[in-house]
């Protein structure tokens, strides 16, 4: 990997993005290094300067190399918006960053015998280390699964609370007899409107270099979600 050239290069693609705050803040949340200044006489951008000197600072640290590779692309695709995100990934192809690790991390998210609904929404982003829209993606698909299946217009956590009840919910995957019945289904309740409280609605309202989601942290996401559509699938619909 050229890390030179991603430093450059993305630097410029993202001067007019994001703020010399963002940039730190993210960088801050998955380095545990400081970042050295690596003075560049043809960037005049304060912004570019500081991914360049990150970047950098990262090319210096003893780490297993594929480790390091995998923090460059988390960096740089995570500080990446829907429209620059072609040119940010043209930019790490160029640069020899894609091949070797997509392969790796179709091996790591197979491995997990994923939901084929995870898979066909979170496959594509996470194999490019876009871990915080695999997880957004993955959490929509199954509230939206949940809602067609209930037949109902409520969204999220109400959406949640109310079809997986005991009492009232439409969707049972018990009986809701014996305790533990009660336990199951309503376990599967405060799990759903678990994901969308804490995972679903800060991916859709905080910005990706506000709150990082690690590679490892995006795996066991994604692990939660997929047990909750084998749920979903083995659901009866009882009209209330």
């Amino acid at each position: 990997m050229n890390y030179r050239f991603v430093a450059t290069e993305v630097g410029d693609a993202l001067k007019y993005e994001t703020s010399v705050n963002q940039i730190d803040r993210l960088a801050r949340s998955l380095f545990n290094f400081q970042r050295e200044d690596f003075p560049h006489e043809a960037i005049t951008s304060v912004r570019a300067q500081t991914v360049y000197d990150w970047i950098l600072s990262l090319a210096k640290q003893e780490m297993d190399p594929k480790r390091r590779d995998e923090l460059l692309l988390q960096f740089c695709r995570a500080l990446t918006s829907e429209s620059s995100r072609p040119a940010v990934e043209r930019i790490l192809r160029n640069a020899g960053g894609g091949a070797g690790l997509d392969r790796e991390a179709t091996r790591a998210l197979f491995a997990r015998e994923m939901h084929p609904e995870v898979l066909r929404h979170a496959r594509q982003l996470f194999e490019q280390g876009n871990y915080f829209h695999a997880v957004f993606e993955a959490s929509k698909a199954y509230n939206t699964a949940v809602k067609d299946k209930s037949r109902t217009g409520r969204d999220g956590q109400a959406l949640m609370l109310q079809v997986w009840g005991c009492d009232s919910g439409v969707l049972k995957i018990t009986p809701c007899q014996t305790e533990t019945d009660r336990n199951i289904q309503d376990g599967v309740k405060f799990l759903s409107a678990g994901l969308m409280q804490a995972i679903r609605n800060p991916t859709a309202h905080e910005p990706a270099v506000d709150w990082p989601i690690s590679r490892q942290d995006c795996l066991d996401i994604l692990s939660l979600v997929s047990f909750l559509f084998r749920q979903l699938d083995s659901a009866v619909y009882v009209h209330g």
